[in-house]
């Protein structure tokens, strides 16, 4: 898997988490099932920060920044 290469930098994260035992070791916000690409996904299709809060209330914004810093940091290269 490509995000294996960026494995040490999970620990410049301390919002994210990955546990084989939690959504099949995708990247987590603090070992809930709410992945980054659930964040990043929505974000995507327009979903802003208050609604993401909105619509996760156990989700704080910091989790959101450190979401969409991971997934940019762990991006695929070409």
């Amino acid at each position: 898997m490509w995000w294996l290469r960026y494995h040490n930098d999970l620990q410049q994260f301390d919002r994210i988490t990955m546990d084989p035992e939690v959504m099949g070791g995708k990247p987590c916000i603090r070992g809930m099932r709410v992945t980054v690409g659930m964040i990043v996904e929505a974000m995507s299709a327009g979903r802003t920060i208050e609604q993401l809060l909105a619509d996760f209330p156990y989700v704080e914004e910091p989790d959101i920044r450190e979401s969409l810093a991971f997934a940019a940091r762990c991006r695929p290269v070409s």
